[in-house]
């Protein structure tokens, strides 16, 4: 996973070094300063003593972050509920010069929340010696209350000259940057989360009640649930998954909060649950108190052995093994459709080489690497370094959960002290892929609205289960964890406007049509319709709606395949502009209060909630018209099986029947399964189907000619 923070400003202020630094040796004070890239800088965070108190218990979560020119280069583990943390973690950094002194800034981790600062210092690095450990104390301070004991934080560093080989040295720590990213990002294991209830929660609001949601994490991984308004005993069913990254499972830190319009959550508690005591292959049913607060969380809780999820060189290739080739055709055959319904398929994507890159670094070249991201599932390639038309040669495999889901490709150049710099991406869902084929695809902007420079070549195949994937397209979709929250924005509120207004004149439209038949407005017109009408009442049945339906498919797909498509391209939503990048990274508030966001809060929110509801609404106009325009045919046929279904029945099944069935299933839904998440199947199939948006960012851009395999090869022996 990748890990991206923002960058901070740093405070200035003293230091005081350990008394071993006392002892008689050369400074480098007065040494002339190298040239960029000259010294290494190896410190050892040991421990924090005496640290300031940040939560209503009287404790702290603190974290450290170091920077060297208002550019963090190193962010450590969190200490829970610890005034005296011990952390023993060490960092190798790269300094371009020692003029920049290195900033030590301590927090307090809230999840949900701004974390809250404790105190910062900074190290001159002037000031140490060459080649020899030295310990140092660093009392914490703040600069808006420069009298208050914040407590001291302890350090090691070696300050070490590297003239003559400082290219190396860059790559030995990239290289190490990437030997941690491939050990971390292939997970052990899944934690399947089940939110069911909350019981007598505190009362925030002044009717003496609550609009609880929940908040989850785990690592970098987190989830938020639905608002539930005006109860403190709400019934969520939400299920969601995590990543298992360590062996000893980790700490999933759960808080819970009361929604306010206009101004700030209120803080209901929190709980965790430790991974590491619970089972695996087995539920557990949690009812967990909530600290600093009232009130109960219950959870289901499964630990469960991690989905095959590979990396390997483009050698070791599953699908050219017949053997394993043979295996994974037999998992996934007609045979074994109520074996493990969750495993849908298999997917296998080759990411083989990319082709003129942006230029990211100023010496005109790029340090490429690609994630690859299928729903909540992220691998990583190796850092190609210098390099514009990198090489990857790797091979991804993945289980495919839901056959809908979108594939993405995201190239980045890394960046030794700072965060990855975008250079490109494409999404391509799977059911839109030809397996075996290698394809250039051209990079699109992080919008995915528009090209960017370059293009990369993938190879990717997809077996999957016909039957367990049209099941599990009836089923809610997975969310993914780590989306970006709905920002307002002038540009796509007028979007969403444009898009909810298309689908409003369509039923106007059709009004002033109907209209206009009751008018005699065309006489020939008007008659026709009076005996349709007469001849369709008189012979209604039932088990004709979904027939017109089943019609209306069917009539569309021979129109498309008799190559009559009356589909018209979208130019509305194609000539959609970007959204402007995002923002640059705010500085640290410290204990400043956000004065003039508080003010204009409520306003963003309800513009938010406004742009949403339009965009909603336009989805769910755009998905029933893409539905019946075979936009996805593998969505369309499903539908055509379902009404031809739903006709039989209708036709001989007296309706009395049909609801007394419906209704007995509803009534006894929560006695036979009381944890049973809740779900519309119509809207679960309607949120398979892209809407106008997604059409053009999963719509596959034309390479240049000269980005083909075979040309580059008839050129090549030109």
């Amino acid at each position: 996973m990748l890990d991206t923070y923002k960058l901070r400003s740093a405070c200035s202020l003293p230091f005081v070094f350990d008394k071993k630094i006392n002892t008689v040796g050369t400074s480098n004070a007065d040494v002339p300063l190298a040239d960029p890239g000259m010294y290494q800088l190896d410190i050892t965070l040991r421990r924090g003593q005496s640290l300031a108190a940040r939560d209503r218990g009287g404790t702290s979560d603190p974290y450290v972050k170091f920077k060297i020119g208002r550019k963090e280069v190193f962010r450590s583990k969190i200490i829970h509920k610890n005034l005296n943390p011990v952390w023993e973690e060490k960092a190798c950094i790269l300094v371009d010069h020692l003029r920049e002194p290195l900033y030590i800034k301590v927090f307090d981790y809230d999840f949900g929340l701004q974390d809250d600062f404790m105190g910062s210092a900074f190290l001159d690095l002037t000031q140490l010696e060459l080649n020899r450990s030295t310990d140092v104390t660093l009392p914490l301070k703040d600069p808006h209350y420069p009298d208050h004991d914040l407590g001291v934080i302890l350090l090691s560093v070696i300050l070490s000259p590297k003239e003559g080989e400082p290219r190396d040295v860059f790559q030995t720590q990239s290289l190490r940057l990437s030997d941690q990213h491939r050990k971390s990002h292939l997970w052990r294991g899944i934690v399947s989360i089940t939110l069911i209830e909350g019981r007598d929660l505190k009362a925030m609001d002044s009717n003496g009640l609550s609009d609880p949601y929940v908040k989850f994490r785990l690592g970098h991984q987190k989830y938020k649930s639905k608002i539930m308004p005006k109860t403190l005993n709400p019934q969520w069913r939400e299920q969601f998954d995590f990543h298992l990254y360590e062996e000893r499972g980790g700490i999933i830190d759960i808080t819970a909060w009361d929604k306010d319009a206009g101004k700030r959550d209120d803080f209901i508690g929190r709980c965790q649950v430790d991974l590491s005591s619970l089972s695996r292959e087995q539920t557990h049913k949690l009812e967990l108190q909530l600290e600093e607060g009232e009130g109960h969380l219950v959870l289901l809780v499964t630990l469960t052995a991690s989905a095959t999820v590979s990396i390997s060189d483009l050698s070791v290739n599953s699908l050219e093994d017949q053997k394993e080739r043979e295996e994974i055709l037999k998992r996934y055959s007609p045979l074994r459709i109520f074996h493990n319904l969750k495993d849908v398929g298999f997917l296998q994507v080759k990411v083989i080489r990319a082709e003129g890159l942006m230029a990211a670094d100023m010496t005109g070249k790029s340090d490429p690497f690609c994630v690859v991201e299928l729903n909540n599932d992220r691998l990583l390639t190796h850092t190609v370094y210098k390099n514009l038309s990198p090489e990857w040669n790797k091979v991804f495999t993945f289980n495919i959960k839901d056959i809908h889901s979108v594939l993405e490709v995201t190239v980045y150049d890394e960046d030794r002290d700072r965060s990855a710099d975008f250079l490109g991406k494409v999404a391509i869902p799977l059911l839109s892929i030809q397996n075996g084929e290698q394809k250039a695809y051209v990079l699109k902007n992080k919008q995915l609205t528009g090209p960017t420079k370059g293009v990369i070549y993938l190879e990717i195949d997809v077996i999957f289960n016909a039957v367990k994937a049209s099941l599990r397209t009836l089923i809610p979709k997975e969310q993914k964890y780590i989306e970006e929250e709905n920002r307002l924005s002038k540009q796509l509120l007028l979007r969403n406007f444009i898009r909810m207004k298309r689908c409003v004149m369509v039923l106007i439209n059709a009004a002033y049509y109907i209209n206009s038949c009751f008018d005699w407005d065309s006489p020939p017109r008007s008659l026709a319709a009076f005996v349709l009408f007469l001849f369709v009442v008189w012979n209604f049945e039932l088990y004709m709606i979904p027939l017109v339906l089943l019609l209306l498919l069917t009539w569309n797909y021979f129109l498309i395949i008799s190559g009559k498509d009356n589909r018209q391209r979208d130019t509305v939503v194609e000539d959609m502009l970007e959204d402007e990048e995002e923002e640059d990274d705010k500085d640290d508030k410290d204990s400043e209060k956000k004065g003039f966001i508080n003010k204009i809060y409520a306003i963003q929110e309800v513009c938010v909630s406004v742009q949403n509801i339009l965009d909603e609404v336009a989805s769910f106009g755009e998905r029933i018209k893409n539905t019946f325009n075979w936009t996805v045919p593998f969505l369309s046929w499903l539908a055509i099986v379902a009404l031809c279904m739903f006709t039989v029945i209708l036709y001989f099944i007296p309706l009395r029947y049909i609801v007394l069935v419906w209704g007995i299933n509803k009534f006894t839904k929560k006695l036979r399964s009381p944890y049973a998440i809740d779900n519309n199947e119509l809207l679960d199939f309607l949120s398979r189907v892209p809407s106008d948006v997604q059409v053009v960012q999963y719509q596959e851009l034309k390479p240049d000619p000269s980005h083909s395999p075979y040309k580059r090869k008839k050129n090549n022996l030109g």
